[in-house]
């Protein structure tokens, strides 16, 4: 069976607010990205209490901390930058969290080749996968995005094989293959053997728009229904970015987020997948 999580900033900055509406549409753990405004990594101890103590007493959990990092340009500072991260994985420990979502970075100017910095990117990962040889209980998802190393199938699985560990894998994403012009059916047959987290959002080509699972060309219901018949077994994480699909950010609303849940449980239904909550 698999299981639902979700951004739930996209439905409000409230917190309550994100527990009531993800318990109404089935969903049990958070991709904790932002609460009251504020980013995941700039949460302070109260912040984190409050979160961890009001999930527990939903008996909802936090299955991936969804952080910003890699999401720079890649000749921006370094060390800045790995302390964030490792902010990133205390919050993923503080939370019970299994995994960290992260990027691959963006080339220094605007539309240009991100590919010429290969060896700082993967020099940068290899620094955080060795840094979790003392954190066991947390894994890198690393999220394709469009304009970063990794927007395509082949960037990331060049970060796959060349870094070549357990903890680091793919949180694999329909829309932003769409996005940047890659097939998602080729990407998945490419990537689904990394691939341990799935986020559900579609779009259409061309334009790029938005739109529930199943509406727009991210090929959801073909992909969902191999990864199930392949074992697949973990987290459909909605990212429905609805109103505002932002660069650090999306904006779905209660209503909007019913619309994307119901359609990713008609997917479900249609390819026989059973998902909690559905």
């Amino acid at each position: 069976m698999l299981k639902l999580a979700a951004f739930a900033d996209e439905i409000s900055p409230q917190l309550d607010e994100q527990i009531a509406v993800c318990r109404e549409n089935g969903v049990t753990h958070f991709e904790l990205r932002g609460v009251y405004g504020k980013n995941v990594l700039d949460f302070d101890r109260a912040l984190r209490e409050e979160i961890k103590s009001k999930l527990s007493a939903h008996g909802m959990g936090v299955i991936s901390i969804g952080s910003p990092i890699g999401k720079v340009k890649i000749d921006e500072p370094w060390e800045p930058h790995f302390e964030r991260f490792k902010i990133a994985v205390d919050a993923a420990e503080f939370f019970g969290s299994p995994f960290v979502r992260l990027f691959s970075y963006y080339a220094p100017q605007a539309g240009g080749d991100i590919g010429k910095h290969r060896d700082e990117v993967i020099s940068r990962f290899r620094a955080k996968v060795d840094y979790l040889k003392d954190h066991p209980s947390v894994t890198l998802v690393h999220e394709n995005e469009k304009d970063i190393y990794g927007e395509k199938a082949a960037g990331c699985f060049d970060l796959m094989k060349t870094i070549e560990s357990p903890k680091l894998r793919m949180a694999f994403d329909f829309a932003n293959f769409v996005q940047a012009g890659q097939e998602p059916r080729d990407a998945w047959a490419m990537l689904k053997l990394y691939s341990v987290h799935i986020h559900i959002k579609d779009a259409i080509k061309g334009s790029g728009k938005v739109v529930p699972a199943g509406e727009g060309d991210g090929q959801i219901e073909p992909i969902l229904a191999d990864a199930y018949a392949s074992g697949y077994r973990g987290f459909l994480s909605l990212e429905p970015h609805l109103k505002v699909a932002g660069h650090s950010h999306g904006e779905t609303g209660p209503e909007l987020f019913k619309t994307a849940a119901d359609a990713l449980k008609a997917i479900c239904r249609r390819t026989g997948i059973p998902l909690a909550g559905a």
